[in-house]
């Protein structure tokens, strides 16, 4: 790594931002920008896109000013099997299972990821996302979800 990197948690951080937002900006070059007033397909993922660029490119830059307290440790493996687990969990879950179920099991196995796991906090955190869950997005949004889905009778 070059000597005028200083902080390495920060450069890194930075070149994911930046590489996922460029990466928005590009896949949105297919689609309608359309205007402010009038929304294109293409006009959120690439303005958000771009705001995600600008903020990577922030810490890019602050990575050659701010000094680095520790170095990196280890990359987490364990925990990052069980959030991108519990994404693809909920993904399966979502239309058979029903909302309900799909958060539990969303921020169940995704609680597994923390070293501060405990079963009691873990059930009564999941269980206020499912209700919130339900009542913004099929109650408030009147989003197309099945609380329960068809493998419970729903």
């Amino acid at each position: 790594m070059p000597a005028f990197i200083k902080h390495h948690k920060d450069f890194w951080t930075g070149v994911i931002f930046v590489f996922f937002g460029l990466a928005a900006i590009i896949i949105g070059l297919d689609y309608p920008m359309g205007t402010a007033g009038r929304m294109g397909p293409a006009y959120f993922p690439s303005v958000l896109g771009g705001l995600l660029a600008l903020v990577g490119l922030a810490g890019i830059v602050r990575s050659f000013f701010r000094e680095e307290e520790e170095r990196m440790g280890r990359f987490a493996f364990k925990e990052a099997f069980f959030v991108l687990f519990a994404v693809v969990l909920f993904a399966f879950t979502v239309r058979g299972a029903g909302l309900v179920v799909a958060v539990m099991l969303i921020m169940m196995v995704s609680a597994f990821a923390s070293s501060k796991f405990k079963l009691a906090s873990s059930l009564a955190v999941s269980v206020g996302m499912t209700i919130f869950a339900v009542v913004v997005f099929i109650k408030a949004l009147g989003l197309p979800l099945a609380i329960f889905g068809p493998w419970f009778g729903g």
